[in-house]
């Protein structure tokens, strides 16, 4: 049973929890949807001043939504076109503090203003993307992206049972 927890804001040690919380709550769950459902729920009661969380699967040549929290999104995302869709093709997280000034940017809530966005690879091959939103400017610290991107390798090996 999972219990909402306080955090320090201490970045690093909070992630450490969020990912302690994460390995529980997938412990011998091999069910793709299931993970990436309450992986999505634990970020979204974790972040603050998000107004979107979610997932991106990687399907044929396109991103198609996944489990998330937040308003209804776009459905597919053609692979290089906006944040979700650069981040996939590039392989590579990306920050952007503001989504307006991100050539291309596809907007599919727009109350968001910040956008981090992190590719995850499970069996050497991309799977998806971590797609988290901000109404916000320039909400996602370098430093937070680094703890997200951990928080997604914990993820990665999860899938890899699935």
């Amino acid at each position: 049973m999972f219990q909402q927890s306080n955090y320090s804001g201490d970045l690093s040690k909070d992630y450490t929890l969020l990912t302690k919380q994460l390995e529980a709550l997938s412990a011998d769950e091999d069910d793709t949807i299931a993970l990436l459902a309450n992986a999505s729920a634990l970020l979204n009661q974790f972040l603050s001043e998000v107004n979107w969380v979610g997932f991106y699967i990687y399907r044929d040549t396109e991103l198609v939504l996944g489990p998330f929290q937040g308003m209804p999104a776009c459905i597919r995302i053609p692979l290089g076109r906006g944040v979700c869709g650069t981040a996939a093709a590039n392989k590579e997280t990306i920050r952007v503090a503001n989504v307006h000034a991100f050539p291309g940017h596809i907007a599919c809530d727009s109350a968001s203003k910040s956008e981090v966005v992190i590719p995850i690879i499970v069996h050497n091959e991309l799977f998806g993307v971590l797609d988290i939103d901000s109404p916000i400017l320039d909400r996602f610290s370098a430093e937070e992206a680094q703890c997200l991107e951990r928080f997604v390798k914990t993820l990665e090996k999860c899938l890899q049972r699935a």
